[in-house]
């Protein structure tokens, strides 16, 4: 792989230097590692593997990140390529989001990034990009499986954005102070008050209170197929 950096015409060759080259851009801008895994949807634990060279991500991946900091992707090839003759890679309209469980999504509200390293090693990815931090979710159960209109069986996954604001007739996850993990539902309004609505009629609407904490909306579903 080779990558051309925007600040110099030499060629950068070799299948690490584009980590070189990244931490120089990061230090020159004055971006810290986690900025740029916000400004991408990607996790600040991802990006830190990834520049630290424990982990390689995808030449995908890798453009993103050279893309948001101004310099050309790479691109495969061998021997001497000529500045002039590499065009820059096109970011892929795709962001990678953690597939957590519920528990981990329960935990969301008490900390920046509260999944542990090993429950986001497996991604998502979705042409989706958030208003804020987001996370796939794995729905189980069969409360949200509906007899008509949007259903969402168990083994679905919901796409969760973070940065969105909770209102009635969203779908939300949130967790009630009582709950040990978090609950995906309708958020419904009923004679002024605020409930959790399954979309499952044998199941009874939740209440919320002053301690329900509303972790994100729900942007996207899809179904896996084993």
């Amino acid at each position: 792989m080779c990558v051309v950096s925007l600040n110099t015409a030499c060629t950068i060759s070799g299948m690490d230097e584009w980590i070189k080259a990244i931490r120089a851009e990061l230090a020159r801008q004055n971006i810290t590692q986690d900025q740029l895994a916000e400004r991408l949807g990607y996790t600040q634990g991802a990006v830190g593997h990834w520049l630290n060279g424990r982990r390689e991500p995808k030449l995908a991946d890798i453009n993103r990140m050279l893309n948001e900091l101004g310099l050309p992707g790479l691109s495969i090839g061998g021997g001497n390529v000529e500045p002039a003759n590499i065009s820059p890679a096109q970011a892929p309209d795709t962001y990678p989001y953690p597939v957590i469980s519920s528990v981990v999504a329960g935990n969301w509200a008490e900390a920046e990034e509260p999944w542990p390293l090993g429950e986001a090693d497996e991604f998502e990815y979705s042409s989706y990009r958030g208003a804020g931090l987001c996370f796939w979710l794995l729905v189980k159960g069969d409360s949200m499986t509906a007899p008509f209109g949007d259903s969402f069986p168990d083994g679905t996954l919901v796409l969760v954005d973070t940065g969105l604001e909770a209102l009635p007739g969203r779908l939300v996850v949130a967790k009630r102070v009582q709950d040990n993990e978090a609950t995906f539902k309708q958020l419904v309004s009923d004679a002024g008050q605020l409930f959790l609505k399954p979309l499952n009629p044998a199941y009874q609407m939740l209440p919320i209170d002053q301690e329900t904490k509303f972790i994100g909306v729900i942007r996207e579903s899809r179904r896996r197929y084993y």
